[in-house]
């Protein structure tokens, strides 16, 4: 991963599931806010599915409680499939799942795995990062 602590987080497009996917800026989800940003190689894939996000779902309170303000899930998946796994896992305002679908943000931050030998192409590895006031204030990264 190319970014560390004390950088500020990269911005790149991403996308929502409103009514419509909306397309928008990280740091416009972000903000100011003191935020977790975790990022899955997939949705719907086996480990995500079993200890990823249900871990960071589980955690919810105990993060609002150290006034972590947002818990956001993103991978390289359209927002429908975000969407509805989100809804399978009922994140329902407690994670905001994000698709990456172009992999810009993890591009950008030099996250992304080449998986083509597992049939899933270009996705992101597993991490967890410590946004506060758009610097990243701690990040790991799982070992391949």
């Amino acid at each position: 991963m190319k970014i560390k602590k004390g950088d500020k987080l990269p911005d790149a497009q991403v996308f929502i599931l409103d009514k419509d996917p909306k397309e928008v800026s990280i740091k416009q989800i972000v903000g100011d806010d003191k935020v977790i940003l975790f990022g899955l190689p997939g949705a719907f894939t086996p480990t995500c599915s079993a200890k990823h996000l249900p871990g960071f779902i589980k955690a919810t309170n105990e993060l609002k409680e150290k006034n972590i303000k947002k818990v956001i899930c993103i991978s390289i998946n359209d927002p429908f499939v975000m969407d509805a796994w989100g809804k399978v896992h009922n994140t329902n305002n407690k994670v905001l799942m994000v698709g990456d679908s172009k992999g810009d943000f993890t591009k950008n931050i030099g996250a992304e795995l080449n998986l083509s030998n597992k049939g899933l192409g270009i996705r992101s590895s597993r991490y967890t990062m410590l946004v506060e006031k758009g610097e990243i204030v701690k990040i790991s990264e799982e070992e391949v």
